[in-house]
């Protein structure tokens, strides 16, 4: 056998305790923003945990008392997001007057999640321990290629739990149509605050949580649900594409470089409002740029997730339930982008960011649920950014200190893909997930450009 195999210990579903809440509505209709999604994979994040050692005199807690700890609270916290409970359903739409049309809904059925306990014989250190990331990860993660349409027969989130001979590493398969990044956080950490209540028995009250979701979809006066879809069936649109020749790596960067680049940018462009996340965006972009060798008429784009929650006017709940942010995108030309710097390369992000308000948003919502994101379409001559660095993801406390750190799995990786994460240390910290061809990354690793801003991601004590 594999030493590095993973091995199934068991699996199981786990359903909302419904008789300890009021029955939910039934139905939960999804917006543009969430069907677009439908031909993705499902989003995969997961937190790598050092194994908690009791204080002395006391005994170490069993690792079967954790997992039905962690299977208890996660029925506790399905009846808050209820809808993750359950699955997608795919109907024709009778009254339009094309027959190739359909829409899809979230039938709340309580089907349930799935668990996964496992076991794989490697230390913490050992999974960091690579200049890229670690094989063996894709292994910590349930439902892998399942494309987010397959929802409608598979679980909507399944987590699964693997034993390392010195921790844990705590993974998430979430269906990207139900929810984006804030959306999976959210009910990530909702679960660790109701593990740490240290729930027990049948008959216990539901356990509140300190940010209940709000459930109800956001939809404008003037598009109201169902949204229709420009197809009968997803076996039309379906791609299931092999997982792309890249090679994963992490970079690790302290607070005082990252306000040192910003300080540069500001400088470079004689203004005081580009941001750090600009900054090293745009620091991403020439690098990578740069180490691709594109031709100087050859256009390049940077997309970037903003998130519409604060923008909308009126501006929603910090705590909505589902997918609330597009893409706004950055375009120019190779040459362009090398030849002015910085400063320039981090204004052209920031005016697109600027520039995203309640009439960009609006005027966008009601053509994107006939626009799908599929994965072909992604090519090797744009970056986009995924994840972000205000995430509270070292926030997730299940009571076992501090994630070492974060890793994600395999999900909707391409060429060019950047995930931007908070640092483990804070102080404005961050950590680069770089996605990249083999070739680029080699190009990257020689730029001492760029090597002399980041250092690799070194476990931290």
């Amino acid at each position: 056998m594999d030493p590095l195999a993973v091995r199934e210990i068991s699996s199981c579903t786990i359903r909302p305790r419904r008789k300890l809440a009021q029955a939910p509505p039934q139905r939960c209709d999804l917006t543009p923003w969430d069907v677009r999604l439908l031909f993705l994979r499902y989003s995969q994040k997961g937190l790598l945990f050092h194994r908690p050692y009791p204080p002395d005199g006391q005994e170490e807690e069993p690792i079967s008392n954790i997992i039905e700890r962690l299977k208890h609270a996660l029925s506790h916290v399905l009846v808050h997001f209820y809808p993750l409970a359950g699955r997608f359903v795919f109907e024709n739409d009778a009254s339009s007057s094309s027959s190739s049309s359909s829409h899809v809904y979230i039938d709340c059925n309580d089907a349930g999640a799935e668990f996964i306990h496992a076991f794989a014989d490697i230390s913490v250190t050992d999974v960091l321990a690579p200049v890229d990331v670690h094989p063996i990860l894709q292994s910590f993660f349930p439902l892998n290629g399942a494309v987010n349409c397959d929802g409608s027969s598979l679980p909507l989130v399944a987590l699964q739990l693997t034993e390392l001979t010195d921790g844990f590493f705590l993974a998430c398969s979430f269906n990207h149509v139900f929810g984006d990044g804030s959306s999976f956080w959210h009910f990530f950490k909702s679960w660790s605050e109701i593990y740490k209540s240290n729930i027990s028995g049948e008959n216990e009250p539901l356990v509140d949580i300190s940010r209940p979701p709000v459930i109800h979809r956001w939809f404008p006066s003037r598009n109201p649900p169902p949204v229709s879809l420009p197809f009968s069936s997803v076996d039309e649109y379906i791609e299931r594409h092999s997982f792309p020749r890249i090679r994963q790596r992490f970079f690790d960067l302290t607070g005082e470089s990252i306000a040192r680049l910003k300080a540069k940018a500001n400088q470079e462009y004689k203004t005081d409002r580009i941001s750090c996340f600009q900054a090293l965006s745009a620091h991403v972009w020439i690098s990578i740029t740069r180490a691709r060798a594109l031709p100087a008429d050859q256009l390049t784009v940077f997309g970037c997730p903003i998130d519409n929650r604060s923008r909308l006017q009126p501006p929603l709940s910090r705590d909505y339930l589902g997918n609330c942010t597009q893409i706004a995108v950055a375009i120019v030309n190779a040459g362009e982008l090398l030849a002015n710097g910085l400063g320039w390369a981090a204004w052209q992000l920031h005016q697109c960011v600027a520039e995203h308000n309640d009439d960009v948003i609006r005027s966008t919502y009601a053509g994107l649920g006939r626009e799908f994101v599929l994965p072909s379409k992604l090519d090797n001559r744009n970056v986009g950014a995924s994840s972000s660095p205000r995430f509270d993801l070292y926030g997730v406390d299940f009571g076992w200190e501090k994630a070492v750190a974060v890793r994600s799995g395999w999900d909707n990786k391409f060429d060019g893909m950047v995930l931007f994460f908070p640092g483990r240390e804070g102080g404005g910290s961050m950590d680069l997930e770089l996605c990249l061809a083999p070739e680029v990354m080699c190009a990257l690793e020689s730029d001492k450009e760029f090597m002399n801003l980041v250092s690799p991601f070194l476990l931290k004590e």
